[in-house]
């Protein structure tokens, strides 16, 4: 279903003409600014998470692993191809959803950072397993990330990127290999 989800939003962003607002405000970024811009997001992004999940820690007293990641990595134990819907087309889809409509559609009628919020906190809403302040600071990021290149393209390799690496290190631990 992601995979589908994926390839649909795909097809519908390369028969758009016109660009968003978010595209267009700046000066498009080349594609070796969005490859550098996505590989460096990779890390950035574990850094925000690392300092959401102390966050959470210390204000909430949470230190619970996500129970959405825990869930995914039944799930590819079960059925292992579920990993290219987890670190590719999820990630995908979701940037098509939560950056390039409803950040987009939002910052039409509003501005940038009223959408980026409002994005950020439907992202952290969806991912339903409670570590809210964690999944708002990541899709706050991807949003910044999308404005800064004008393409969504950058946010996609980052999410794609960490989840991948999230996933594989979860993966190493589930095995016995970490």
């Amino acid at each position: 279903m992601y995979i589908l989800g994926a390839v649909v939003l795909a097809i519908f962003y390369f028969k758009q003409r016109e660009p968003l607002a978010i595209e267009s405000a700046v000066k498009k970024a080349s594609a070796p600014k969005i490859v550098i811009y996505g590989l460096v997001g990779i890390f950035v992004a574990l850094i925000l998470q690392s300092i959401a999940v102390m966050l959470e820690s210390v204000l909430f007293g949470k230190a619970t692993p996500s129970e959405n990641t825990q869930n995914i990595i039944q799930m590819i134990m079960e059925a292992p191809a579920f990993i290219l819907a987890t670190t590719v087309a999820g990630p995908i889809m979701e940037e098509f959803v939560f950056r390039r409509s409803i950040l987009g559609i939002i910052s039409r009628y509003s501005n940038f950072w009223v959408g980026a919020v409002i994005s950020s906190l439907l992202f952290a809403f969806a991912h339903n397993d409670g570590h809210l302040l964690i999944y708002f600071f990541l899709g706050f990021f991807f949003s910044l990330e999308y404005k800064a290149t004008g393409r969504i393209w950058t946010s996609m390799i980052t999410h794609v990127g960490m989840n991948t690496l999230v996933v594989l290190v979860q993966l190493a631990v589930q095995k016995g290999l970490v």
